[in-house]
C-alpha cells in the first residue's frame, strides 16, 4: 500500500508520488494500492508493505493516524512478523528522517528510480524470513536506512553524541542514492480531480546549479541533471499531449536546461495551438522576450521568479548570483512578451538580514511596478527555515521575521502589489521538524489532531520537556532540548547533528565551508 499524507487531489498532483506508484505498479511481483487521507483503492486482504512519500515537513505528522487507521502499530518496535514493513521516502526523509524514524521500519534515502527496484528485489530475496532477518538484509542495500538498527547516543546533559549501528556488519553511514539516467520523470496519471486539473507534468531538470545556501532543492539533489531533448523531453511531452492539452514543465531551474530554448521553439509550432503551457519558477536572468511571447501564446498569463531579497548584499550572502538589473530586465521582457503578471518569491529572516534589507525588497517591487506599468505584481514571501543537508543548517529561525513580514506588507500592499506571506508560525513548526532528532517522535505521536494548531504543537512539546509524554516503547530517550534551541538556536559547527550518520551529496565539511564563505568575515569565497 502506497500512502500520501493528504487528499487525493493534492497527492495525485505530486509527480514524485505518481512515479513511485507507477514504478511499483509495473512490477509483476507487486500488487500496489493507493491511499490518501480522503479515499483509497480497495484494500488487499493482507498488506506486506506500507509506504509513504513525504515532500513537505508538515505532512509527516499525519503518519501515526494513517497507520492507526490501517490497524498497523504506530511504533516500529511493536510490529511483528505479520505486520507490514513500513517504509518512506522523499526529500524530507532523505534530508533528516530522525523525528519520524521510530515510526518507520525502512527509509529510502535518495532517488526512487534506483532505490525502489533495489529495495523490492532485496525484500523478495528474504520474503519468508522473520522480521528482524528481513530488516538486517534490507540494511545492506545502499541508500536503505533501517532506524531500529541504529541507536542515538546522548551524554549526561542530553546532548546528542552520535548515531551508531547496534550490530557489527552494518554501514556506519548511509549514503543518498542518485539517479544519473538520461531520462527524468513525467506524469503517469492525468485527471480532472487533481489540484492542477488535467495537467501532464514533465520534469525538465533535477536539482539546480545555483546553490543558494538555504536551498534544499539544490543541495540535497545534486548534481544538476538534464534529460536530452530528443530522447527524453520531446517523447515525454508527446506522450502526455495525447491525453490532455495542458502541459507543466517542472524543475527548480527549468530555463537552465541547456536545450530549453530549443524545447520552447519546438512548442511554438502551429500544431500545439490550443495547448496550455505553464512553467515552474525560472531564473530571472534567463527570462527573454521570446520566453514571454511563447508562454503568452500558449495560455500563460504570468511568470514566476525567485529573487529572495531586494538587497544585493543579501543575495550575495545567500549566493543568489542575481543582479538588480537582471530582475528589472525580467520584468521588461515578461511584459514585452505579452504576459500580464510577474510573481516574485522572497524570503525574510535570512542570516545577517536587517530592516534595511527588507526595505530594499519593498523598494525593488515599487520600482518594478513603476518601471513596467500595466504588469501585475505579486510578492510571495516565506520565512527562512533551516534545512538539513544545506549550508544554513546551523542557523535558526529568526524571531524578528514575523515583524518583517508585516513590515513588507505595510509597504507594498497599499501600492497595489498583491502580497502573499507564508505563516511565520508554521515556519517555526517546519524548523522543529527539520532540525529535531528522535526525541520529537513522542511529541508527534501525542499531538494527534492538534497538529493543525501551532498551540497544539507547543503544548505537546512542553509536555515532553516535563516528562509527561509516553516514551517510545522499550526505547526511553532523554528529554528533548529546549524549544528555542531547536527552532531559533544558532548551532556551533562542532555540534553533533541528528542526521550525522546520513550522507547527502556534499560532506558536512563542504557544507560548513559554504556556510563560512557566506557568514564568516575573511573567509575566501
Amino acid at each position: 500500500m502506497l500512502a500520501f499524507p493528504s487528499t487525493y487531489s493534492v497527492g495525485i498532483t505530486s509527480l514524485g508520488y505518481q512515479i513511485v506508484w507507477a514504478t511499483l505498479a509495473r512490477r509483476s511481483d507487486v500488487d500496489v494500492r493507493r491511499l490518501f487521507t480522503d479515499q483509497g483503492d480497495p484494500l488487499p486482504r493482507h498488506c506486506d508493505l506500507f509506504g509513504l512519500s513525504l515532500s513537505w515537513e508538515l505532512d509527516g505528522p499525519v503518519l501515526p493516524e494513517l497507520l492507526q487507521n490501517q490497524r498497523i502499530p504506530i511504533w516500529a518496535v511493536e510490529r511483528g512478523d505479520q505486520d507490514p514493513i513500513v517504509f518512506g521516502g522523499g526529500p524530507v526523509l532523505t534530508a533528516n528522517p530522525e523525528p519520524l524514524a521510530p515510526f518507520f521500519d525502512v527509509v529510502l534515502l535518495g532517488d526512487g528510480e534506483l532505490l525502489l527496484p533495489a529495495f523490492i528485489d532485496a525484500l523478495q530475496q528474504c520474503r519468508g524470513a522473520d522480521r528482524q532477518t528481513r530488516l538486517r538484509h534490507l540494511a545492506q542495500v545502499p541508500g536503505v536506512y533501517v532506524p531500529a538498527l541504529y541507536a542515538p547516543q546522548y551524554d549526561s546533559d542530553g546532548q546528542l553524541q552520535g548515531v551508531k549501528p547496534i550490530q557489527p556488519g552494518l554501514p556506519q553511514t548511509i549514503e543518498k542514492q542518485t539517479w544519473r539516467g538520461n531520462t527524468l520523470s513525467h506524469s503517469t496519471v492525468v485527471t480532472p480531480e487533481a489540484a492542477w486539473p488535467d495537467i501532464h507534468m514533465v520534469e525538465v531538470v533535477r536539482s539546480c546549479p545555483e546553490l543558494c545556501r538555504f536551498c534544499l532543492a539544490s543541495y540535497l539533489t545534486l548534481p544538476f541533471r538534464t534529460p536530452s531533448l530528443d530522447d527524453g523531453l520531446i517523447p515525454a511531452v508527446e506522450k502526455g499531449l495525447t491525453a490532455t492539452k495542458r502541459l507543466g514543465l517542472l524543475g527548480a531551474s527549468v530555463t537552465q536546461h541547456p536545450q530549453f530554448s530549443d524545447l520552447l521553439h519546438w512548442l511554438d509550432q502551429d500544431r500545439f495551438d490550443g495547448t496550455r503551457i505553464s512553467v515552474s519558477s525560472v531564473r530571472a536572468a534567463t527570462v527573454t522576450p521570446d520566453l514571454g511571447r511563447i508562454l503568452a501564446k500558449r495560455g500563460s498569463r504570468s511568470l514566476t521568479i525567485a529573487i529572495e531579497s531586494g538587497s544585493e548584499r543579501m543575495r550575495e550572502v545567500i549566493n543568489k548570483k542575481l543582479s538588480t538589473e537582471a530582475i528589472h530586465a525580467a520584468a521588461q521582457h515578461a511584459k514585452q512578451g505579452g504576459l500580464s503578471g510577474l510573481k516574485l518569491y522572497g524570503m525574510v529572516g535570512l542570516p545577517t538580514e536587517s530592516d534595511d534589507d527588507v526595505d530594499a525588497t519593498a523598494d525593488l517591487l515599487l520600482t518594478l511596478k513603476k518601471g513596467t506599468p500595466g504588469l501585475r505584481f505579486t510578492l510571495g514571501v516565506s520565512t527562512f527555515v533551516p534545512k538539513a543537508q544545506t549550508p544554513f543548517q546551523w542557523q535558526g529561525v529568526r524571531p524578528e521575521a514575523d515583524k518583517r513580514l508585516k513590515r513588507l506588507a505595510k509597504k507594498v500592499k497599499p501600492k497595489g502589489i498583491e502580497f502573499r506571506p507564508e505563516s511565520y508560525g508554521w515556519s517555526v513548526i517546519q524548523a522543529l521538524l527539520s532540525r529535531s532528532d528522535r526525541r520529537l517522535a513522542p511529541v508527534i505521536a501525542a499531538v494527534g489532531d492538534a497538529r493543525e494548531s501551532i498551540g497544539g504543537w507547543k503544548k505537546a512539546y512542553r509536555a515532553a520537556l516535563s516528562g509527561e509524554l509516553d516514551p517510545i516503547p522499550g526505547d526511553p530517550l532523554p528529554q528533548p532540548p529546549p524549544w528555542d534551541e531547536v527552532v531559533h538556536g544558532t548551532w556551533e559547527p562542532t555540534r553533533v547533528l541528528p542526521w550525522i550518520h546520513l550522507r547527502g551529496p556534499l560532506a558536512p565539511e563542504k557544507l560548513l565551508e559554504h556556510h563560512d564563505q557566506a557568514l564568516v568575515p575573511g573567509t575566501d569565497g
